[in-house]
């Protein structure tokens, strides 16, 4: 069976105004092709909708059960379009997206403004999961994308980077650091340090730069959230080196913060987006967002 649109709208309008002539005239149509139309769908179906003669035109008892049915499928073709436009143009829809807690808590809000101020019919979903959780969201689909740091190379993912993050040395107000202009691993080892749990890939980064050096911290409390090493250093239980992206939440505990050296931590930070897997228009708005603003305010 292949029943067209245009043959229930050509059933339909026929119906409405009871007359070929003037449904050809709605429907634009001339009197020759909408009768084909409509003998076309009556083949399909396997009989008669209309009784038509030179003086009269009327439903058969099967044009009678199918017309309520034409007018279902009408409007459910009409919404579903409608629907499939608002999504295109953004007027509707709905993104998932995966994001590491730094950059959730930190750059992500200012970005979400941006995108509800053009976008506002649009849900967002975030889920603000730790590096290693936002790569597996995205390469199980559960996610659209991902804001977090280089994933490293992968068979099934694109990395795409927006600012390079260079880590920092923190520490609390008052502590002997202060005394120090430009903090190095040498400085550090001298104080109790806090850090993040392995398998995170910030901790497994800090340990290979360090053993490549040679360099050996006192680890004296290791936790798995970067929030909380933050607080930690402001209970003044130690010392910790972290991304820059919270420096925000640094001064918001009055902590200080030395750009680090000797050797220097850098880590990108990107989208993460499945290969072979195109994106939503509401996803690419969003990732539009993020590019321009920066290309323009490079960290």
């Amino acid at each position: 069976m292949n029943i067209t649109i245009k043959q229930i709208r050509a059933f339909l309008a026929v119906v409405e105004v009871n007359s070929f002539a003037e449904a050809s005239e709605l429907l634009h149509l001339s009197q020759p092709a909408l009768s084909i139309t409509i003998k076309n769908l009556e083949e399909s179906v396997g009989g008669k909708l209309l009784a038509r003669s030179t003086r009269s035109l009327a439903l058969t008892p099967e044009g009678e059960v199918f017309l309520p049915v034409a007018k279902r499928l009408l409007a459910d073709f009409d919404t579903a379009f409608i629907e499939l436009l608002e999504l295109f143009s953004l007027k509707r829809g709905n993104l998932s997206l995966a994001v590491m807690p730094s950059f959730a808590s930190t750059h992500l809000p200012q970005h979400l403004f941006s995108f509800n101020t053009k976008h506002p019919a649009i849900k967002v979903k975030i889920h603000d999961v730790i590096a290693e959780d936002a790569v597996e969201m995205v390469q199980s689909g559960k996610a659209e994308f991902a804001i977090s740091f280089d994933p490293g190379t992968s068979d099934d993912l694109n990395f795409e980077t927006l600012f390079s993050d260079r880590f920092v040395a923190a520490f609390p107000k008052n502590h002997k650091l202060m005394k120090v202009n430009q903090v190095g691993w040498q400085h550090l080892v001298e104080f109790p340090f806090i850090t993040l749990q392995r398998p995170s890939s910030i901790r497994v980064l800090m340990d290979n730069i360090l053993a490549e050096q040679n360099i050996f911290v006192n680890v004296a409390f290791e936790t798995n959230q970067l929030a909380t090493v933050v607080q930690m250093i402001a209970t003044e239980l130690g010392v910790s080196v972290i991304p820059s992206l919270y420096k925000q939440q640094l001064r918001a505990l009055n902590l200080e913060f030395r750009e680090l050296s000797s050797p220097v931590i850098n880590r990108r930070v990107g989208i993460i987006t499945r290969r072979r897997y195109p994106l939503s228009k509401t996803a690419q708005a969003f990732i539009g967002i993020l590019r321009r603003y920066y290309q323009q305010s490079p960290l």
